[in-house]
């Protein structure tokens, strides 16, 4: 059946396991996820369809199921799974998109990656995502594309189905002309991003980012610019715009300019956070840490994350000030990203040596400074470490938005704690509430973190009503609302503003 909308991601919309034999599909038991999130737009169409790949040890294989079709909590709709290689997920994923792309897109200039690429390999990949959209777009279909791995799906579907509206969402920074470039295939991929109705970004600045990158590489007409909402304009970080772009015209192409930070299921955490169960294990936590104040830092085991730098922050301070000693212990959960990649196999290695000189250097017999976690923890027992924490520790060197501290402060119902945040992050043009630090500067980490231990209850708790207020306001839903009025834009072929 074609379907209305057709959502292209690179993982598939649920779990699949194998019970006594059988393969079903589950929901996916992560409630803040990007997943769920795009699997509610199918509640608004008649029927809609999923792009995804799943490994194949033989692609030719008749037996492959490529279409399945799923009923669950969010309507009924099909699921085209693009049998892939190992090798081909490895080039395509591992290499391409995590070893060349990822570090430029964070800024990362010298952890780039040429040689290894595959380019020929990223094309058939691709262009495979765009066959399958196209087969299953009905006429005039919305098809939704996600992320960087996938960026040259809109050239190639624009080629096999022009009649369709092509919207692009990119979850992660767009970098400015001078760092984009650094990739020789800028152009083919500068190329099929133009091919869309909308491309889609977190922040101002990320769109802004790439109108620049257009108009070095294109001849780029009527770009419209309007102001950036006051919601976020934070003062004096790093990500803040004044202005915005709304739309551009390349070879009389409208494509419409979108910027709306992603967030979290906010009711979703409020129930989690107002279980018995989880209050249970707040006290619990409460109760190990005695009088010693908690510091939790949550994130990927990532290079951009910058894991290595917060910690050897927290070892200055507790040089400067001893008598700290004994009073703060820092939760550090760092999960691996990949451990089958070098980098992020160094960083982790880094990480644990950080930890551990630390530990060696200040740890008594009662008292350890760091608690490093590298597993994932479960969504409901991290809620209660939320509402345990005097202090969430978000400090990214570069991040697209960071959902991580919008969850900590959509957990602080007793409107407490305090949130430090890189202003590096694309949450911190939302978040001035929080304390705002740059992660490259010794003193301005140092100065926060200390800053936010000494904070009396009157700040804290005015600060984070404040944090509450705006992570409520642009929740997930708040997203969803805004992606739906950037269809209906390039549906209705006006110009945003």
């Amino acid at each position: 059946m074609p379907s209305d909308l057709v959502i292209v991601y690179h993982r598939q919309p649920y779990e699949e396991v194998v019970e006594n034999g059988k393969t079903k599909f589950k929901e996916n038991a992560s409630p803040n996820g990007i997943v769920p999130t795009l699997k509610s737009f199918f509640g608004s169409v008649e029927h809609g369809a999923w792009v995804a790949w799943k490994l194949a040890e033989d692609t030719a294989n008749p037996d492959f199921e490529r279409v399945v079709e799923i009923s669950d909590s969010y309507g009924d709709y099909s699921v085209s799974r693009l049998p892939l290689t190992a090798d081909q997920v490895r080039e395509f994923y591992h290499v391409t998109s995590k070893e060349a792309f990822w570090p430029v897109l964070h800024g990362f200039r010298e952890r780039y990656n040429y040689d290894p690429v595959d380019w020929p390999n990223f094309r058939e990949v691709n262009w495979a995502f765009a066959e399958a959209a196209a087969a299953e777009a009905a006429e005039g279909a919305v098809v939704w594309v996600h992320d960087y791995n996938l960026w040259l799906v809109p050239g190639y579907l624009r080629q096999l189905r022009p009649d369709v509206r092509i919207s692009f969402f990119h979850h992660t920074p767009f970098p400015a002309a001078d760092m984009f470039n650094v990739l020789p295939w800028r152009k083919e991929i500068v190329a099929s991003l133009l091919a869309c109705d909308v491309v889609g970004f977190h922040i101002a600045r990320y769109a802004s980012n790439f109108v620049s990158v257009a108009r070095s590489l294109f001849d780029v007409e009527d770009i419209v610019r309007v102001r950036v909402d006051d919601d976020f304009i934070s003062e004096g970080t790093a990500l803040t715009e004044r202005t915005q772009p709304t739309h551009i015209v390349h070879n009389g192409r409208t494509v419409h300019i979108s910027a709306a930070p992603v967030g979290v299921d906010v009711e979703y955490i409020k129930k989690q956070a107002a279980l018995e169960e989880t209050a249970d294990k707040v006290v619990s936590i409460r109760e190990e840490m005695a009088d010693r104040k908690l510091i939790l830092s949550v994130g990927r085991t990532d290079y951009t994350k910058g894991g290595t730098v917060q910690l050897e922050s927290f070892g200055r301070l507790l040089d400067a000030h001893p008598e700290l000693r004994g009073k703060v212990r820092l939760m550090h959960v760092s999960v691996s990203a990949n451990r089958n990649m070098t980098a992020y196999a160094e960083v982790q290695d880094a990480i644990e040596l950080a930890a551990g000189r630390i530990n060696g250097k200040h740890g008594s017999f009662d008292w350890t400074p760091i608690t490093l976690i590298s597993r994932a923890v479960p969504f409901s027992e991290l809620v209660a470490y939320y509402q345990a924490a005097d202090v969430c520790w978000i400090t990214p060197l570069a991040d697209g938005m960071n959902l991580v501290c919008k969850e900590f402060v959509a957990s602080r119902q007793d409107e407490d704690g305090v949130l430090v945040l890189s202003e590096f992050a694309g949450a911190a043009v939302e978040l001035n509430a929080a304390v705002i630090t740059n992660p490259y500067s010794y003193r301005s980490m140092d100065s926060a973190i200390l800053q936010a231990l000494n904070m009396d209850r009157a700040e804290r708790r005015d600060r984070m009503k404040t944090l509450r207020q705006v992570v409520e306001k642009y929740d997930i839903r708040a997203w969803g609302r805004e992606q739906e009025r950037a269809f209906e834009l390039a549906a209705a072929g006006r110009t945003a503003h």
